[in-house]
């Protein structure tokens, strides 16, 4: 599949991309964050903010600037990562709006015997909402409406929102257009993921506005081809394994012969949330237990 990486961040600009919605991109750009994060601003006269990033005062005064007046009335969050939430108190504080939508960090499960969360420093565990949205809630503000669909997968709290009559979602790190999402246990699940993708290509949007690159279009096309993606790589692991019983690090470096070796570490979780998933389904076996480190066979 093909991934979208044209994209100009534009830092500390109010980019319009309809009447009455904008977005501005952090500078916290990295390997899993692109460019930076994507914040959206809603409406004109009272707004809504979608995601005010990480804590990087300079970013919440670019969102406060562009408000230029406006009142902010609600803080709209997707989910508990780092680079999504943490600012949604820093724009509290001077708004005083009230952060609504996803619920405290929790993970997709219990951690194994000896296991140890890779992805803990990305979690913000000191998010508290306001007010918590679930599945099919509707909030309206800013003179729209505002339907909350919830997506776990890329972690356990994932929400995304449609703009009802509008053919816009946010999609937040559920589908991003510039690559596949992190889909890393114990905070997230490939069966979930896989379930949240198959919701929202349920849904009517064409049109996803992610946490982090560009807008996309054609956006159902894009994410059943990341459906796909996810089932094909499900193939070649169970493939691998049929040949022989391995590891993850040696089956990483067997199917990622064309990523950065630096973002080896990455395909691992990934592969590990597929043989977590797998093995649930029976398909597969782990010695002495799922783990980061045991040696996988697939079940006859």
């Amino acid at each position: 599949m093909q991934h979208d990486r044209d994209f100009d961040p534009c830092y500390g600009e109010a980019i319009e991309l309809t009447p009455g919605l904008r977005r501005l991109t952090a500078r916290n750009p990295g390997p899993f964050t692109f460019m930076g994060t994507n914040s959206y601003m809603l409406g004109s006269q009272r707004l809504v903010v979608v995601d005010p990033g990480p804590v990087l005062p300079e970013h919440i005064e670019a969102l406060l600037r562009a408000a230029d007046g406006a009142t902010v009335e609600a803080i709209l969050v997707t989910h508990t990562h780092v680079d999504h939430s943490p600012g949604a108190r820093l724009l509290k504080e001077k708004t005083g709006a009230p952060i609504i939508g996803c619920a405290a960090h929790h993970a997709a499960r219990v951690l194994l015997a000896n296991e140890v969360n890779p992805l803990d420093a990305s979690a913000d565990k000191d998010h508290s909402p306001d007010h918590q949205l679930v599945d099919g809630d509707i909030f309206d503000a800013a003179e729209l409406s505002l339907e909350t669909i919830a997506t776990p997968g890329h972690t356990a709290n994932h929400l995304c929102f449609a703009i009802n009559g509008e053919g816009l979602l946010f999609s937040a790190d559920h589908v991003m257009g510039w690559s596949t999402s992190i889909v890393a246990p114990p905070d997230g699940n490939m069966r979930d993921y896989m379930q949240s993708l198959d919701k929202l290509l349920d849904r009517p949007e064409e049109i996803y506005l992610p946490g982090h690159g560009g807008k996309i279009e054609d956006a159902r096309v894009y994410a059943d081809q990341l459906k796909h993606h996810r089932l094909n790589r499900e193939t070649t692991i169970l493939t691998h394994l049929a040949g022989a019983d391995s590891t993850i690090p040696e089956i990483v470096r067997a199917l990622y012969t064309n990523v950065d070796p630096s973002l080896y570490p990455a395909a691992g979780l990934s592969v590990f949330a597929h043989l977590e998933d797998l093995s649930e389904r029976g398909l597969v076996a782990a010695e002495g237990g799922l783990s980061l480190s045991a040696v996988y066979s697939k079940l006859p």
